[in-house]
């Protein structure tokens, strides 16, 4: 009992302050009201009406575009502005050559106060190095009323760009989402093209970053031709391994793509006789077409359009040019010690027998020459007249290495390089849950 009462006396305690807190009054609330409507309003919305809004906007050249559509597209309702491009000879160009150029309207009221039209150079050595600027702008007062054109030629500004993605259907599905050009992929599949069989070893969640030169024409992102520069490193992760890349040029040397430890992706081989195609069916069994029974296919079909180049794999020499049965128009080429490489159905032949050719040189076109279906090239690698996996030679054939100068220069600045594909791989595995990244 004497318990239960210190409880309740101790809980009596406890509350009693607040029982005798003052009373507070409660606060007092002043409103103010004062006008801020400016005494001259009238005056500053009669000033603003008499403004003209110039807006902007862009868009790209287009194959069947006119300059009324070009025009119409860009929000521009000015005839005198279409008719000036269709009659002008320097202004015509705007529709003329290459597709996809750059195009920034100026437009007040409907109509044109200025068009930037930037595309690629016009010669073929300062393609990857200039742009072309051509301004067309309405001159006011009556003694040059009317537009007036010019055209410049301008360097273009290089910036050192990553992006990184995962892959969910192919490469070139991961790359659109992570925004890189068709360029920088194109490269990827080149540089880890050894490494890597795209046909048959990419699985969804393999992840890839790319450091890049960025092309921009004042300042912003070229929309023609190849649209980036050139690939400084790489990181591809196939099947939790991971491959590098890093370029470097030794002195006195063609530049080249290594890894991290300095060793040369550049193998005697190439993995493929095409650049980026699409393969149709890989080194295994096939239901032969045309005759109708199940036969191994000792080599490897190149789905692609009629007249695509096809280049040499390796340093070798030509010892056949011509036609051959089934093979139509083919060319075998006779590499280092006994092997071979067979390339078929060619649509063109542009060399001949006896003629020495470099890895990558073009020898000939994609096409349904002999017994084919469709355009396509079939291509054999055969070491002492056996047809072999082309991949798995490529991947075994010898590759270029570093001066011992070379690469200590080299690991020194791929410490920076691994940093930084370090530094974007782990955002990109943390950020694969939300999709791609792009930084």
């Amino acid at each position: 009992m004497l318990t239960l009462l210190a409880g309740s006396a101790v809980t009596a305690f406890g509350v009693a302050p607040l029982s005798v807190l003052p009373d507070v009054a409660p606060p007092l609330i002043t409103q103010i009201t004062q006008p801020v409507t400016p005494a001259a309003l009238p005056e500053q919305l009669q000033r603003l009406d008499l403004q003209t809004l110039a807006l902007f906007r862009s868009d790209v050249t287009r194959s069947a575009d006119t300059a009324d559509s070009l025009l119409a597209r860009l929000g521009v309702n000015d005839a005198e502005a279409a008719a000036f491009i269709r009659n002008d000879p320097l202004a015509a160009t705007v529709l003329q050559g290459r597709i996809g150029k750059s195009v920034k309207a100026t437009v007040e009221d409907g109509r044109l106060r200025q068009l930037i039209v930037r595309g690629p150079a016009d010669t073929t050595s300062d393609i990857d190095t200039h742009f072309t600027r051509l301004t067309i702008e309405r001159q006011d007062g009556a003694a040059h009323a009317g537009f007036v054109v010019r055209k410049e030629v301008a360097p273009l500004d290089r910036r050192a760009q990553m992006g990184s993605g995962t892959i969910q259907s192919s490469l070139y599905a991961a790359a659109d989402d992570a925004h890189l050009p068709d360029g920088v992929t194109n490269q990827l599949a080149e540089i880890f093209g050894t490494d890597i069989d795209f046909r048959r070893e990419l699985r969804k969640g393999d992840a890839f970053s790319v450091l890049y030169d960025a092309l921009l024409a004042d300042g912003e992102p070229v929309t023609w031709g190849n649209a980036a520069g050139r690939v400084l490193a790489a990181r591809f992760i196939n099947k939790d391994k991971v491959h590098d890349a890093v370029w470097f040029q030794e002195a006195g040397r063609k530049g080249a793509y290594y890894d991290l430890t300095g060793r040369s992706k550049v193998r005697a081989f190439l993995s493929s006789p095409l650049a980026f195609s699409r393969v149709t069916s890989g080194f295994a069994m096939r239901f032969h077409p045309i005759q109708q029974t199940w036969r191994a296919h000792l080599g490897v079909d190149f789905g692609a359009p009629t007249g695509t180049p096809i280049r040499a794999v390796g340093d070798g020499v030509v010892s056949f040019a011509g036609q051959q049965n089934g093979y139509g128009n083919v060319v075998h080429i006779q590499h280092s010690g006994d092997r071979t490489t067979v390339y078929a159905h060619l649509s063109r032949i542009d060399v001949r027998r006896g003629q020495p050719v470099e890895q990558g040189v073009r020898i000939g076109a994609v096409g349904a020459t002999g017994w084919a279906t469709g355009p396509h090239l079939h291509f054999e690698f055969k070491v002492g007249g056996r047809q072999v996996d082309p991949m798995t030679i490529a991947r075994a054939s010898e590759s270029l290495q570093l001066s011992p100068l070379a690469l200590g220069q080299f690991r020194r600045m791929a410490v920076d390089v691994a940093q930084r594909l370090n530094m974007a791989s782990e955002q990109q595995t943390a950020g694969a849950a939300t999709g791609p990244r792009f930084e």
